[in-house]
């Protein structure tokens, strides 16, 4: 039904109308003829009509009292994207149960598991310290964090850094005891284990975090800064995920310690905490020294390493020199296209080496080193002293002369031409060489999910003074990458490939207002653009309707029973 303007003569007159389908036309069939236009309008007839027809319309109701600015409507808005999507990810990967379950038996006197929850999610969508995190939380939706403060963050992380006892420290690293987050770790790596679940392939990498402060009691220590704050106290941080890029674990140690000496501690540890059997280690060159290899073999364990084609004297003298012909290989890439390489396979002392060259990235050096000859011959001409500071440079430079000038080195660039393209793998598994290309390619893939993790676990500043609250705001970053890793991969499954910082923003523009006037509650949320629908329908998620009235809260005390009035007995009389 609608309201319909009559025009007859001069005057206008005001009918509610109602349309009505009669066999295959649509007819309006008048209801009522409400009088003059001008008439209802100057009397204020039709206000009082449709405002009594108002009250019938909470909607209406609603509407008319924010446009009128009456006094008494309460206005409060929040963002709820990321809470009902992460929310999910949260209950459905088994993050929740498996801290629960862990929590059941402490008698904490605020819910811990939704302080952990808030953390994370803070990390996925801005990162930042925990005090950033408490007025964070203000803007967002998070069910259960009311009355939730900072000390309840810093006790939360406390917890989840918390050392286990001694008799449950079996395995632990000389680096680092166990805590927690490793029983989280393993619950949660038991709970989507099945009978054909492996892990044969492992992928680790390592970065390094700075502090503030002094960085707790023995995880700040001087060390090289992957961050480029080596002034600052340093503490390493390993991510360890499988082949099919899902994190496994986290390992945190002091920040003097060596990348090449964890490799093997982290591999006995994966042993004894996920009863694994056949593991193949596949780590790029940072992590490799004769030792670790010499570890890896005592062990038993297979191996596909990156090598230093430049440094390594044995691959450079003897391997790369060796007259083998290449194989022509076709590979194809995650993105449908085709890789053109050329493999050959060269044994040299018993040890197995394979050697692999891209075309593509051939052409590409080769592209990069000109562009750098041209800019270098062009500072040339300035003088000398602009290219002291520049090792880019030097690295094609000789002196000449007893005047000691700078000119190019026609040797020093046919020697660089030798590596265009090229890396060489060192291996002892029973497998192809294409097989083994295309496992370190693999880690090559994983290494934009490091790349992910890395940003995730950049949690600065760290303002704890523990180890045990130091460990577990970054295991906090961790458990983020486990939710970002769980959306990715159901967002391939549904055919989408958003970036990342749509969904981001789009989950931020996925807003509720909670309305309240004359004791009673709407909620009114924004719309949700493209990409968010999108993911949030990859997950299974509903957003709430567009308007909606909250009941009021149903009372938990008993109902008074009504008065019973006397009746006078029979044969009495009334006064």
């Amino acid at each position: 039904m609608f309201f319909r303007i009559k025009q007859s003569g001069p005057r206008s007159y005001l009918q509610i109308v109602a349309n009505r389908r009669e066999g295959g036309a649509v007819r309006q069939n008048v209801i009522a003829t409400l009088g003059r236009a001008d008439e209802l309008t100057a009397s204020g007839g039709l206000a009082a009509l449709l405002a009594s027809g108002a009250r019938h319309c909470e909607q209406v109701l609603l509407l008319s009292a924010l446009q009128a600015d009456l006094e008494g409507p309460r206005v409060l808005a929040k963002r709820i994207g990321a809470p009902l999507l992460f929310g999910r990810l949260w209950e459905e990967t088994g993050c929740r149960a498996v801290v629960e379950d862990l929590l059941a038996e402490r008698l904490f006197e605020f819910p811990v598991e939704r302080a952990v929850f808030a953390t994370v999610l803070h990390r996925i969508m801005v990162s930042g310290s925990d005090r950033a995190c408490e007025r964070w939380m203000a803007d967002y939706d998070i069910p259960g964090v009311d009355g939730l403060a900072l000390h309840h963050l810093y006790r939360a992380m406390a917890w989840l850094g918390e050392e286990l006892p001694a008799a449950q420290q079996a395995g632990a690293t000389p680096f680092a005891p166990r805590t927690v987050k490793d029983l989280i770790e393993e619950r949660l790596f038991a709970r989507r284990r099945d009978l054909f679940s492996e892990l044969s392939v492992v992928f680790m990498d390592t970065t390094s975090l700075s502090f503030d402060g002094e960085g707790g009691e023995t995880l700040g220590e001087r060390g090289y800064s992957k961050d480029h704050r080596p002034e600052l106290m340093q503490m390493i941080l390993a991510v360890v995920i499988d082949a099919a890029g899902r994190p496994i674990c986290s390992e945190m140690w002091p920040g003097n310690t060596a990348d090449v000496s964890v490799l093997v501690p982290v591999i006995d540890r994966l042993h004894s905490r996920f009863g694994i059997g056949r593991v193949c280690v596949v780590a790029d060159r940072g992590m490799i020294s004769a030792a670790t290899i010499a570890a890896l073999e005592q062990r038993g364990l297979e191996y596909i390493l990156g090598v230093r084609e430049r440094t390594d004297s044995l691959v450079r003298g003897v391997v790369l020199e060796s007259t083998r012909p290449f194989i022509p290989l076709c590979v194809t890439r995650a993105d449908g296209g085709e890789t053109q390489l050329f493999v050959k396979e060269v044994t040299v002392e018993r040890r197995r080496y394979i050697v692999c060259r891209n075309e593509a990235e051939a052409q590409k050096d080769a592209a990069d080193r000109q562009a750098i000859v041209e800019a270098l011959d062009q500072q040339l001409k300035r003088g000398d002293k602009a290219l002291v500071g520049n090792s880019a440079y030097r690295r094609y430079l000789r002196t000449t002369g007893q005047t000691r000038a700078f000119e190019i080195d026609p040797g020093k660039l046919a020697d660089e031409a030798r590596f265009d393209g090229l890396f060489v793998l060192r291996t002892n598994a029973r497998i192809t060489p294409l097989q083994a290309v295309l496992r370190y390619r693999d880690l090559l893939q994983v290494e934009q999910i490091f790349r992910t993790a890395k940003a995730l676990m950049r949690t600065r500043p760290i303002y704890h003074s523990s180890d045990a609250a130091i460990r577990g705001h970054v295991f906090c970053s961790f458990l983020a990458l486990v939710l970002r890793k769980e959306l990715d991969e159901r967002c391939r499954r549904a055919g989408l490939r958003p970036e990342w910082g749509d969904v981001l923003r789009g989950l931020d523009r996925l807003q509720q207002a909670t309305i309240e006037q004359g004791g009673k509650t709407w909620s009114v949320r924004t719309g949700a653009d493209g990409c968010a629908c999108a993911v949030l329908k990859a997950v299974g998620v509903a957003p709430p309707p567009r308007v909606q009235a909250t009941p009021p809260p149903i009372s938990t005390e008993p109902p008074t029973p009504p008065k019973r009035r006397s009746r006078p007995q029979r044969g009495a009389t009334r006064p």
